[in-house]
């Protein structure tokens, strides 16, 4: 709504109308907001997003960009903003995650292959060719590569119990879901579609069913490309539809009570807010009111708090992420 004003402000400037129309919709953002649980940004993280806990709940994991990197670098820091450490500093990186037992970290990176050409991660037509999945300790040392080939791994999670990795790849432009063990052996493929590019996939707490999202390929690169959010077993079978409208359901992340996720819908005419919904009733409930960029949405352990990147306090335009953090206590999505 911000960038809406400044536009319609600047076309009646010299109407007898504009003061009274700029305050009645600040009020109206106002308002709004009033309806969010509360909200706070992590500091010193200037230029950053896709954040996920650790299984204590006390840290993060995710992409950030700081003055001295070239391009965007996994990071690790404490919900305070504190104890900030760059995991990798070779190639590009993308997605993260902590192991369940806190000791070791996944991510993806093209540090390997900075040969290849970059391509884009945010374009599925141009994903790079050279990312690879990697663990690595805590300080990001000890570093073993686990994939090794010229796809595209990435949009990594792991099992509640840590034996399995769940990913996505895409070969010759499709994208599907993969799993293997902990250890990196036992690849195995979970769809196999044509139609569908799935990713964005993470692991519900009976550590069977998948939680993820996927989009048609005959949609790809519109944009407000429509998608739709999926539950799946890591076997290939019981495939569920969740959502049902023809806009854009995107981003979801499972709640630990194994009933709820976050996800990121995209509002007209081009807003983007995290709903929670209910898998067994589909009650959804709107947790973000900002006319800013809300999203990647991940939940804490415990269930109380909600994570997510946001440029609500960019100028107007600007479309640089930050990470937040919501209190969602009340909500009681924690572990039953």
């Amino acid at each position: 709504m911000i960038t809406y004003i400044s536009k319609t402000t600047m076309l009646i400037l010299f109407t007898v109308f504009s003061f009274t129309f700029v305050l009645n919709a600040q009020s109206e953002e106002k308002n709004e907001g009033d309806k969010e649980f509360k909200v706070w940004k992590i500091p010193n993280i200037p230029n950053g997003a896709e954040f996920y806990f650790s299984p204590d709940g006390q840290s993060l994991i995710g992409n950030a960009k700081f003055e001295d990197d070239s391009s965007h670098q996994v990071y690790t820091l404490k919900i305070d903003g504190t104890d900030i450490k760059r995991i990798n500093s070779i190639g590009e990186d993308a997605c993260s995650f902590y192991f369940p037992d806190g000791k070791k970290l996944i991510w993806t990176s093209t540090r390997d292959n900075i040969d290849l050409p970059k391509g884009n991660w945010s374009n599925p037509k141009d994903y790079p060719t050279g990312a690879e999945l990697y663990t690595s300790d805590l300080d990001g040392g000890n570093v073993v590569r686990l994939t090794n080939n010229q796809y595209y791994d990435a949009e990594v999670s792991v099992s509640p119990d840590g034996k399995k990795i769940l990913f996505a790849r895409q070969i010759d432009g499709k994208c599907d879901l993969w799993k293997m063990n902990s250890d990196g052996t036992g690849e195995h493929q979970i769809t196999f579609t044509d139609d569908w590019q799935e990713g964005g996939a993470f692991y519900l707490n009976d550590n069977e069913t998948i939680l993820y999202r996927a989009w048609l390929r005959e949609n790809e690169g519109q944009r407000g490309t429509p998608m739709t959010i999926f539950t799946i077993k890591d076997d290939g079978t019981n495939l569920k539809q969740l959502t049902f409208d023809e806009g854009t359901n995107w981003a979801p992340f499972p709640a630990p009570d194994g009933d709820h996720f976050a996800y990121v819908r995209v509002l007209p005419p081009f807003n983007f807010e995290i709903y929670l919904m209910s898998i067994s009733t589909g009650e959804q409930i709107r947790l973000t009111y900002s006319n800013a960029f809300d999203g990647f949405p991940a939940i804490s352990p415990d269930g109380k708090l909600l994570t997510f990147s946001s440029s609500r306090d960019e100028a107007p335009g600007v479309r640089t992420l930050s990470p937040y953090l919501m209190d969602i206590s009340s909500l009681n999505i924690g572990p039953k």
